[in-house]
């Protein structure tokens, strides 16, 4: 698209994003020099307070000699005591005045004479007035008094008041000088602003002009547009029709991927069938009945066929959700041989069941799709071989939870976590997981909707997904589905009695670190409002600075994995300077995949993330306690 410009015509974007970029050039310079004149003035105000503040200790010096020689006169005619008060209140005066000067010197050769020669003048004047009033404590008046008259403290002031007179004149003239300096930037920033505002006024009135014929030429096409917006209309519902078909593309996509394992299996117990038959028809040939061996391998393999088929057909039925009362970890272990045969023999696969865990209400071909879908894309995340778990277990996502992600109710789940050790996903690819048609793969290799059907499944289940990756070392997606009323209602009958929650007090100090600012900001919150005394780092380097601040740290609780130095890392490098340091880790990560992948000492104390504060506050009193 171009726009007519002074006659000529350039490409509308350019055009826009030059004139924007000349708009905020201009702003950008004439904020700089605000800033700069900002700054060039309040140093000179710096300067101008601190030249203020010299002439006030150069007045208040000559003031506390004058007192000072006040009160030794007063003393040295009348003896009385009463006259030394202005005398040592003077000296004080002239001694803090003497310090004052010589600071405000700094490395000013000028100024470094000039505060020499006044703390010579003074201290001779000083030791003059004393000289003076000790002859007159020992009864010898007229000494002191021909000390006097001689006039060498008389000459002493006026030296003095010389050198006053004229460093008083020079802060002066320095106070002048920075005025000025400052008028005159205020007038080279007047005239920078002008300049500016005139140019911006000149840009704002080549726009209006370039709009104007820009909407001149969109009004000549607006009759186009409505042509076209039926025929939009049109398309819409074709395309409609399309992505429900690369929906269900998606769904015969995984279908396709476990074909190869599938096909393998299949041979295999074909194998058993026609071998086992064989041989029962030889030995029935020679009339040997013996035969229920084979008969029995056959009938196994038949029945793992027909079981296999099942599952296939199974996950690739399209149909509206069939929700049932589930027991997740039956599930899982039904689909753990099949997804051995599917990622394929370079992927090392894991289960590992929580007991105890709840019924859920969910679609079982729906949710075992879901699981299929995410453990393909950790296969396809692992090229080169890894290890892939799948955890369940049970779950509480607490109030702060909730708050922190908008779709999520607070409740019991059921937790599914499916964790990878491949490369990971990049903070801008992990922001997009859930868009659909959004996919990294190449083109022909996905269609962009796998994670997107997850999340629609869970959220029309009324549950939640969740993603916890990092580069470098891999990626947990959590699944997590409300736990069906009716099973709690069978537990909460012979559900103990909570226990009350476990606080603590200010003289226990707990260091939290944590890359994810949210994160920390509400475990610091939360183990605040448990009565512990907080400290906070962003990483380990941080850690181990607040750890020198404050060495009284009782217990370290950071995340494991972090940019840069590891949570491992940081709690040996902290328990080798403080061995009495208890540590908690905490990782989004699920407690198996961390441990078995050698991050963690199997021993080690780990909180899960999300926890819940009560979660937070057991897990950290059991830390301290042991």
């Amino acid at each position: 698209m171009t726009v007519n410009v002074l006659g000529r015509r350039l490409p509308a974007t350019a055009t826009y994003v030059a004139a924007l970029s000349a708009a905020l050039l201009l702003l950008v310079v004439t904020v700089g020099a605000a800033l700069s004149q900002a700054n060039e003035g309040a140093q000179l105000n710096e300067d101008v307070r601190q030249s203020l503040a010299q002439r006030s200790s150069l007045r208040l010096l000559l003031r506390g000699m004058q007192d000072a020689e006040i009160g030794q006169r007063g003393y040295l005619l009348t003896g009385d005591q009463s006259y030394l008060a202005p005398y040592e209140a003077g000296r004080d005066d002239v001694a803090r005045e003497l310090a004052n000067i010589e600071r405000f010197a700094g490395d000013n050769r000028e100024r470094l004479a000039e505060s020499a020669r006044l703390r010579d003048l003074s201290t001779r004047k000083l030791d003059e007035l004393s000289e003076t009033i000790t002859l007159r404590r020992n009864n010898r008046g007229n000494e002191a008094l021909r000390i006097v008259r001689e006039g060498v403290g008389k000459t002493l002031m006026d030296e003095l008041r010389v050198v006053l007179n004229a460093a008083e004149a020079r802060e002066h003239q320095a106070v002048l000088e920075s005025m000025a300096a400052v008028d005159r930037g205020a007038l080279r920033l007047r005239a920078v602003i002008l300049m500016a505002g005139a140019l911006l006024l000149g840009i704002a009135a080549l726009m209006i002009v370039t709009v104007r014929n820009a909407m001149s030429e969109l009004r000549g096409s607006r009759d186009e547009a409505r042509g076209a917006h039926e025929r939009v209309l049109q398309e819409m519902g074709a395309r409609e029709q399309a992505e429900a078909k690369v929906r269900q593309m998606q769904k015969m996509e995984a279908i396709g991927q476990l074909t190869g394992g599938v096909a393998h299996d299949f041979n295999n117990m074909l194998a058993v069938i026609m071998s086992a038959l064989q041989l029962a028809e030889r030995r029935l040939a020679r009339g040997d009945t013996d035969i229920k061996r084979f008969t029995d391998a056959a009938m196994d393999g038949a029945r793992r066929g027909a079981t296999l088929t099942s599952r296939l057909l199974a996950f690739a039925r399209r149909q509206p959700l069939q929700p049932q009362v589930l027991d997740v970890n039956k599930i899982i272990g039904g689909m753990s041989e099949m997804m051995r045969r599917t990622l394929g023999e370079s992927i090392a696969l894991e289960a590992v069941l929580g007991g105890g865990v709840w019924r859920v209400h969910a679609d079982q071909s729906e949710l075992e799709n879901a699981v299929l879908n995410i453990c393909v894309n950790a296969r396809d995340a692992m090229p080169d071989g890894g290890k892939l778990t799948i955890e369940s277990a049970n779950a509480f996502l607490d109030d702060s939870y909730a708050k922190a992600n908008s779709e999520v109710t607070a409740g019991q789940y059921v937790m599914i976590a499916i964790t990878d050790t491949g490369g990971g996903m990049p903070p801008e690819v992990k922001a997009r997981v859930f868009e659909p048609f959004f996919t990294t793969k190449e083109v022909g290799k996905g269609t962009g909707l796998g994670l997107a059907h997850v999340h629609g499944f869970l959220k029309q289940s009324g549950g939640h997904v969740a993603i916890y990756s990092e580069m470098g070392v891999g990626t947990t997606v959590k699944l997590y589905l409300p736990r069906t009323q009716r099973e709690a209602e069978e537990i909460e009958a012979v559900a103990p009695a909570s226990q009350e929650l476990p606080t603590g007090d200010v003289g226990t100090i707990i260091l939290v670190v944590e890359d994810e600012e949210r994160v920390r900001n509400l475990c610091v919150a939360s183990l605040r409002e448990l009565g512990y005394t907080v400290v906070h780092a962003s990483n380990g380097d941080e850690a181990l600075l607040k750890l020198a601040n404050k060495p009284a740290v009782t217990m370290m609780l950071t995340d494991i994995v972090m940019p840069g130095m590891s949570g491992r890392k940081l709690a040996d490098e902290a328990k080798s300077r403080y061995p009495t340091l208890k540590v908690l880790y905490t990782t989004g990560y699920t407690q198996n995949a961390i441990v078995h992948n050698g991050v963690l000492d199997a021993d080690a104390r780990l909180l899960l993330k999300p926890y819940s504060i009560e979660d937070l506050a057991r897990k950290v009193r059991a830390t301290l306690d042991e």
